[in-house]
């Protein structure tokens, strides 16, 4: 039987704390552009006129959570880490 290849990770947990790191490979970096782009244009085109402000905050939501579940599926499990006390390594 042949075991399955290690998973890529494009975002480590962080060190303290929950969540995630920055990017350790161009793939993550790629992601935070276009999030990053996404969040500027999204900012330039929904917020000139007062009526589309909460579009823009609805846009932020869902260009948030998908940034969050791109972490989530390709970076390592998050969890409480308390520095180095915490490693297991």
């Amino acid at each position: 039987m042949t075991s399955a290849a290690p998973k890529k990770i494009w975002f480590p947990a962080k060190r303290i704390g929950w969540g995630w790191g920055p990017p350790v490979c161009w793939q993550g970096w790629v992601v935070l552009l276009i999030y990053g782009t996404l969040l500027v244009a999204g900012g330039q085109v929904l917020s000139r006129k007062p009526h589309l402000v909460a579009w823009f905050y609805l846009y932020v939501l869902v260009i948030c959570g998908m940034l969050t579940a791109i972490c989530w599926i390709k970076g390592e499990k998050p969890r409480w880490r308390w520095g180095e006390k915490d490693r297991s390594d």
